[in-house]
């Protein structure tokens, strides 16, 4: 289990991992916090995370480069789970693993990540010197936190624990629900506690926020994830995370729904998509 004392850590903590045999997945025991939840209902990000844990220690590597996780059934917080992880393909560079996360006897998601290693963020620069193009984002303008509007203060039509452990502000253009011409939401977030960013933890950033569809059509609630995918691209530097999610596409109750993620420094440290149910 995890020595840390930050609440992310201490509530995503997996133990040893044990496999029968050869044939069999490896499994680690863990517990699902209620502390996350977004309603009844652990937030998916967070969900991933303690899969994440395990599917790290299969790897050997630090890093997340691309998580892609299929929500099956809403987990159950303040219960116990198991996580069942595979090595698919071990490389130098980049190895493959997956994972399901069970509860009470039902599978409740299913996690496919590449793991590397993306090096030191404290760099002056974040990429490898070669005669290779570089492309990147520029950061969304923001007022600063202290200006942006906390999320507790949104009418969101859901009780939300998840802001007992998360910092989110929301740039106050997306603040009010079904005042906004499009869908998007932007803003900061970091941890609670002051725990720092890391790799890990943007795959849990990218799902944290309220839907982009909230300033476009107003109070709608639960806005459940299918999948999710989150490309990681660098270490985030210490600080607020700053972040822009838009969908435009949205029919038969569903949605795509695409985000940036951007460190304290400015730099582009991860990039998501996900499909998502609109319950209204």
């Amino acid at each position: 289990m995890s020595t840390s004392t930050y609440q992310f850590d201490v509530e995503t903590a997996v133990g040893a991992g044990e496999q029968p045999d050869d044939r069999s997945p490896v499994r680690f025991d863990t517990t699902i916090s209620a502390r996350w939840n977004i309603g009844d209902n652990p937030n998916g990000g967070y969900l991933a995370a303690s899969s994440l844990r395990a599917m790290a220690e299969l790897a050997g590597h630090p890093d997340p480069l691309s998580v892609t996780t299929h929500y099956l059934r809403p987990g159950t917080g303040d219960e116990p789970g198991e996580i069942h992880g595979r090595l698919i393909r071990l490389g130098r560079r980049a190895t493959t693993t997956s994972a399901e996360l069970h509860q009470a006897g039902t599978q409740r998601l299913q996690t496919v990540a590449a793991f590397g290693d993306l090096g030191d963020p404290d760099r002056a620069d974040d990429e490898p010197a070669s005669t290779s193009p570089s492309l990147s984002l520029a950061p969304v303008p923001l007022p600063e936190p202290d200006s942006c509007v906390d999320r507790r203060a949104l009418a969101q039509g859901v009780e939300l624990p998840i802001l007992d452990r998360l910092d989110v502000r929301i740039d106050p253009r997306w603040s009010v629900a079904g005042a906004a011409d499009r869908a998007e939401v932007s803003g900061w977030i970091r941890f609670a506690d002051g725990r720092p960013p890391d790799s890990k933890s943007l795959v849990l950033f990218a799902d944290a926020f309220p839907p982009s569809v909230f300033s476009l059509l107003g109070t709608i609630g639960w806005v459940p994830t299918l999948e999710l995918t989150v490309h990681v691209r660098r270490r985030p530097a210490p600080g607020w995370i700053r972040a822009r999610f838009t969908t435009n596409d949205l029919s038969n109750g569903m949605l795509i729904e695409n985000g940036q993620l951007w460190d304290s420094t400015g730099r582009l440290v991860a990039q998501s998509r996900q499909l998502a149910l609109l319950l209204v």
